[in-house]
């Protein structure tokens, strides 16, 4: 065994063997003969057994190779007989070597093939590995000359990367037929170290062509990785250290039967699972789990190369219906999406304008409870007993008037029970509380001329301020009670010294009723107007504090007030909302009953389609509402008094359009559900396609339905390999001939180049 590195190794060539040839292969200036017909002209190289010279033909100008068997005594004549065989008769085939010329005769004898000067397989893996795509087409290109080979009854039984040569095109040619044996023979054949079949490393061994399959998927994967499969100093330390020819085969068989599976190939770019499946069942210990013949590795290489052409095409189908599914869902997720918004916006206006009525009802329900207010003050006002009882306790002559004017209010305040938490008192014309129901010790006697519904001018004035009475009925802007601690407002209407038809009288007094906030017991029995609608009652003058938009009566007040009685303190209008209050006012001051787009400008100025409540839900909250002033009607000329309040009916943004709500989930819940079972169909029927496509062995009942179906995939060998392939085994194998038993074959011969030995 030798150990100088390289892809061309001879199991049986010596180290003397190798001493020898590399003295030869010093450059000799002279050709060991003169063939007629031919000029040489350089050397090409030496082996074993002679020299090879490039040589001109005289005739043509075509440049060959011819080798020259130097040492005729020492010659393997069968060696040299076999080569030249195989070669004539692979005559003519282009994936061979071409056989020119023989000298049998001449001393020393010599043959003339085709000169390639691109060198062997070998010189090209010098420069590193090939890639995926070059690879295997000169895989291809060698299998298909096996193929050639086998189909004229000759194994090759020594393929490496030395014997495979390279024309001006980079086409492999087959070369270093002195290891071949034909299918009829039985004498052994060894071959490369690392390129030659576990089960062909004995000399007891009969030719198969499984072991050209084997050196054929080693020249793949030497392509692909740069070096023969299982091959490394180590490997190649513990064969060599074997005592005989026997032993060293042994070993070796012994290491490729124990070696891991190989993995390298996985990782590199473009090797793909079928090429790796090809090289796996190429490299198989066993030989009955190999590819049976080089015509069986053409075959998957066409299923692979048809498969990869297909697998565009099945990429496109399998989602070129999802891409589509999905263009098509998109565009009607779109179309659905605008008609729900269409639909939305419809009952978002519908639900406006049904606020905007209770508004509008609820107004005037309002208005006409503080009309009939200030018509039951005014009334007891007016009335003799109760002006005369008064006047009695203002002058302060009757001690007892005080108590009797007491009774008098405790029992207007029984049977005038206008809300739940009403109060009456009444103010002489300096403002000082004479009276109060329920009664309040610590407000009677108290000044209150500073305070708005004492003099009607629309706000709280200094303490130490001396205004007069008011002469018309007024409702206060929003205090703090000195009696009741609550934030309240106030119903007061001027007293009189005498009846209305007497002239000159004046005003003596004020009669007021206060409510508290959140106790407009009437406005809350207007939840009536709808289950998903809230009547709210604001007040958009200014408070004693000088903020507007403070809230009268809500459905959640009550409730929080009973947590914190400050609560009120803290809730107004947002200053959006007063704004919209303030142009609808004046509009209607100035009304064109006329004009349409009044009209529509007036509704849409009172509806509020982004309201957040500050007492209801969360404070994100969408709410749609609609507002309405408070206008009650004077009896003098029918005029409208603004009261300053307003009202406002909301509802949850989420209930009015909840019809569509449910209608989208529904749709879209079927809409998934349609989808997801065209997808689960698609791709039933596409791993139902992949499946019956699928090579695989281990689908043996798909392997029955694609051939029932006609659906196999057909592997068409090309008609440059001029044969479907010949299925070559040991089984097929007859015994040899006297003539080849007489020839001592057996000897392996290790040929580079253009067959240098």
């Amino acid at each position: 065994m030798s150990s100088d590195a390289g892809f061309d190794r001879t199991l049986t060539q010596s180290d003397e063997d190798l001493r020898r040839a590399r003295e030869r292969s010093l450059h000799p200036t002279r050709p060991p003969l003169q063939v007629p017909g031919y000029r040489a002209e350089r050397f090409l190289g030496a082996g074993a057994y002679g020299q090879v010279w490039v040589a001109v033909d005289t005739n043509t100008g075509r440049r060959v190779a011819i080798k020259f068997y130097l040492h005729r005594g020492g010659l393997d004549w069968a060696v040299l007989t076999r080569e030249v065989e195989r070669l004539a008769l692979l005559f003519a085939d282009r994936y061979v070597v071409q056989l020119i010329e023989v000298g049998w005769d001449s001393d020393p004898p010599y043959f003339v093939m085709e000169y390639l000067d691109r060198g062997s397989l070998a010189d090209r893996l010098n420069a590193g590995p090939l890639p995926m795509h070059d690879a295997v087409d000169l895989f291809r290109d060698v299998a298909i000359g096996l193929v050639h080979a086998h189909g004229k009854g000759i194994l090759h039984c020594d393929l490496k990367p030395a014997n495979v040569l390279l024309d001006q095109d980079g086409h492999p040619r087959l070369a270093d037929f002195g290891q071949s044996r034909l299918s009829t023979e039985q004498s052994p054949s060894l071959g490369t170290l690392f390129y030659m079949a576990p089960e062909q490393a004995d000399l007891k061994a009969v030719p198969d062509a499984r072991w050209d399959v084997y050196a054929l998927g080693a020249l793949l994967y030497a392509m692909l990785t740069g070096n023969a499969p299982h091959r490394s100093d180590k490997a190649l330390a513990y064969i060599q250290q074997a005592e005989g020819l026997e032993e060293q085969l042994s070993r070796y068989r012994q290491f490729i039967e124990q070696a891991p599976r190989l993995k390298l190939h996985r990782h590199l770019s473009g090797v793909d699972r079928a090429l790796t499946e090809i090289v796996h069942r190429c490299l198989a210990v066993d030989p009955h789990r190999r590819f049976a013949n080089p015509q069986a590795v053409i075959d998957a290489l066409h299923s692979r190369n048809a498969r990869r052409s297909r697998r565009p095409l099945l990429v496109l189908g399998l989602v070129g219906p999802f891409v589509l599914l999905s263009i098509v869902s998109l565009f009607g997720y779109n179309v659905f999406e605008t008609a729900l918004d269409d639909s939305r916006d419809a009952l978002t206006r519908r639900a406006l304008e049904a606020d905007r009525f209770a508004a509008q009802f609820v107004a005037e329900t309002v208005a006409r409870e503080l009309d009939q207010r200030w018509r039951i003050l005014e009334r007891v006002a007016s009335e003799d007993a109760f002006r005369t009882v008064f006047q009695a306790a203002a002058a302060g002559r009757d001690p007892t008037a005080r108590r009797d004017l007491q009774e008098l209010l405790e029992r207007l305040d029984r049977d005038h029970v206008l809300a739940d938490s009403d109060s009456w008192y009444v103010l002489d014309r300096r403002g000082m509380q004479l009276a109060r129901s329920p009664i309040k010790e610590n407000t009677l006697g108290g000044e209150y001329a500073f305070r708005d519904y004492f003099h009607g001018q629309g706000r709280d004035l200094p303490r130490n301020a001396q205004p007069g009475p008011l002469n018309a009925p007024h409702l206060s802007i929003v205090f703090t009670s000195e009696a009741t601690h609550e934030r309240t407002v106030a119903l007061s209407v001027p007293i009189y010294d005498q009846p209305d038809d007497v002239d000159g009288r004046r005003v003596i007094g004020v009669l007021c009723h206060s409510v508290g906030l959140g106790h407009f017991a009437e406005l809350r029995a207007d939840e009536r107007s709808g289950n998903n609608q809230l009547p709210v009652l604001i007040d958009s003058r200014k408070d004693e504090a000088g903020l507007r938009g403070a809230i009268l009566e809500h459905p959640g007040l009550k409730p929080l007030r009973e947590q914190d009685d400050r609560a009120a303190e803290r809730l107004y209008l947002p200053p959006g909302t007063l704004a919209d209050l303030e142009r609808l006012r004046r509009l209607r001051r100035e009304p064109h009953p006329d004009d349409p787009a009044e009209a529509v400008q007036t509704n849409e100025l009172a509806w509020i389609d982004d309201y957040h409540d500050p007492l209801e839900g969360e404070a994100d909250e969408r709410w749609l509402a609609a507002i309405e002033p408070v206008e009650v009607l004077t009896r003098k000329r029918l005029g409208v008094r603004d009261t300053g309040w307003a009202v406002l009916v909301q509802e949850r943004y989420e209930a009015a359009v909840a019809p569509v709500q449910q209608l989208r989930d529904q749709l879209l819940w079927r809409a998934k559900l349609a989808t997801t079972v065209v997808a689960v169909v698609l791709a039933g029927l596409w791993g139902f396609v992949i499946l019956v496509l699928n090579e695989s062995p281990r689908l043996r009942w798909f392997d029955r339905l694609r051939r029932r179906t006609s659906l196999t995939p057909q592997s068409n060998t090309p008609s440059s390999t001029g044969l479907a392939g010949s299925s070559l085994s040991s089984a097929s194998i007859s015994p040899p001939t006297p003539s080849e038993t007489a020839r001592g074959e057996g000897k392996v011969a290790d040929t580079a180049g253009h067959g240098t030995d």
